[in-house]
């Protein structure tokens, strides 16, 4: 298949790294559905694509509300295939040490980063696997793979995604369809850190502080696309992304 019959759902597209996938994957021929909680910012981007000629739609979706995933699964029937799920929607909640977490913020990041992934997953599976050739993308994080002071809820819960993706490519093999895992270290997008930092701006430009340049998303975004477009038989089991000023999650290089 070309790209140009091949039909992408990405989820969390209202901004950020989804956003740019979006823009990314519809430029390299798909057509792509947009999801995420914020109607209008979806269907704004969704007008976007469309006026530059490319093929996108909007949905606006909870990816934690099952019904509601299940409902968009099956308005998918519309499509002559679904082949590629961009599992992108999640985001972190405090910096809070393990002994001052708060269990509704543990709650509400597995709930998005682990179960929004599992209820997309699942839903969307039966038409991956109808289309012979598809491909399930779960972005995490590189706190999936090393935790770090102050980030145990989220780190948990990027882990718990982690083990999905390894999980789920064991249990495909031999199946038409590959698993992909994303690793991004830091990136400045839009909204992530301020949401994180509970909308104090002062703390959310102190996580990047010093550093020249962290991630992007376009940057995470031409890493996703380019996992994606490999033929298919090339499955990208895991590919961890940081910025050159970043070893490891404890270790970034700060100019004064």
């Amino acid at each position: 298949m070309s790209a140009a019959d091949r039909t992408a759902v990405v989820t969390g597209a209202s901004s950020g790294i989804g956003a740019a996938t979006a823009r990314q994957l519809a430029e390299a021929g798909y057509r792509v559905v947009l999801t995420a909680r914020r109607k209008d910012r979806v269907e704004t981007l969704a007008a976007e694509l469309t006026a530059a000629g490319h093929r996108a739609e909007a949905y606006a979706l909870d990816v934690t509300d099952r019904a509601a995933v299940d409902a968009f699964a099956a308005s998918l029937d519309r499509y002559p295939s679904v082949d590629v799920l961009i599992n992108n929607a999640g985001g972190a909640l405090g910096t809070e040490p393990v002994a001052e977490g708060d269990p509704a913020d543990w709650r509400a990041m597995y709930e998005v980063n682990v179960l929004g992934v599992l209820h997309m997953t699942q839903a969307l599976l039966p038409a991956l696997r109808a289309s012979g050739d598809g491909t399930v993308l779960i972005l995490t994080s590189t706190a999936g793979h090393a935790a770090y002071e102050g980030g145990g809820g989220y780190v948990a819960a990027k882990h718990a995604a982690h083990t999905i993706a390894a999980t789920l490519r064991l249990e495909l093999v031999g199946e038409p369809i590959r698993v992909i895992e994303i690793a991004p270290g830091m990136v400045k997008t839009e909204g992530f850190a301020l949401t994180r930092m509970r909308g104090d701006e002062s703390k959310a430009e102190a996580v990047y502080a010093g550093v020249r340049s962290p991630l992007t998303a376009d940057d995470v975004a031409d890493t996703i696309t380019w996992a994606i477009t490999r033929p298919s038989h090339v499955n990208i089991d895991l590919l961890v992304v940081r910025p050159r000023a970043q070893a490891a999650n404890h270790k970034v290089h700060r100019e004064s």
